[in-house]
């Protein structure tokens, strides 16, 4: 089936994200901007429909679209993010979503970030994070028991999102950093570790038999490479500065 990529412009206003785990730096949004479009490009080539939403002005992070929405083959879970400031983000994103899923949504006093649910198969891994609590979770767990899903909580540490930390790189397989995220978590699965010297490395998207990647992490790739897997590198250093990746930027779903 059709693969569709759901993106968002680059907020003029990305100066004022929101940072946990690492410093603050000068991000320069026109550069943001053009590094965005490239991956949209490259998605575009990789055989998405690319549907770009309009920059919002008022949303400094809204560009990291994947936060808003767990997008099953079933429904999509829209979530209410962990920051306060980006609990507008996913109004927009579900009138984008609603003609192709059903809706179900994460509700007071959940807090649940798309970046902290990893999807292998049937299973939905969720991160234990300072972005998604117990009962943003738990409403997780029941809004997806009926189509068959279950969900498995996660321990993170020293890093954002659990897709930080580790993201499927090929069936059956992750790619994760141990030191924010233990092995044994995933002891079903084969593993790829990260160069130690690129602890940021873990993040990687799956399209088409492709697999995207930052160019950040040489080493790392050349890891993945090892393992027969075809990667596609851009920079995204600038949306890396608000600890952004390149799961983050788009949401991927089948559409008819």
């Amino acid at each position: 089936m059709p693969l569709t990529a759901i993106t968002r412009k680059v907020s003029p206003a990305m100066n004022a994200c929101e940072l946990t785990h690492i410093g603050k730096k000068d991000i320069d949004p026109d550069k943001a901007a053009t590094q965005h479009a490239k991956y949209e490009r490259l998605l575009a080539d990789l055989g998405c429909d690319v549907r770009s939403l309009p920059a919002e002005p008022d949303l400094p992070d809204s560009v990291f679209v994947e936060d808003t929405a767990v997008v099953l083959d079933e429904a999509a879970v829209m979530t209410r993010p962990g920051a306060a400031s980006r609990r507008p983000e996913p109004e927009t994103i579900a009138r984008a979503l609603q003609e192709d899923r059903h809706l179900v949504y994460i509700e007071k006093p959940g807090t649940l970030d798309g970046g902290d649910v990893l999807l292998i198969d049937r299973t939905l891994y969720c991160g234990r994070t300072s972005r998604s609590n117990r009962a943003g979770r738990e409403q997780l767990r029941e809004l997806v028991a009926p189509f068959g899903y279950t969900v498995q909580g996660v321990d993170v540490s020293g890093c954002l999102h659990l897709k930080t930390a580790v993201t499927r790189c090929a069936a059956g397989t992750v790619l994760l950093n141990p030191d924010w995220v233990h092995r044994e978590q995933f002891d079903s699965l084969r593993h790829i570790e990260v160069d130690p010297r690129e602890p940021f490395g873990a993040n990687v998207l799956c399209v088409n038999h492709n697999v995207v990647y930052a160019t950040a992490y040489p080493r790392t790739r050349e890891r993945l490479e090892k393992r027969g897997l075809a990667v596609r590198a851009l920079d995204l250093s600038e949306l890396a500065k608000a600890e952004g990746a390149v799961t983050c930027c788009s949401l991927l779903l089948t559409t008819k």
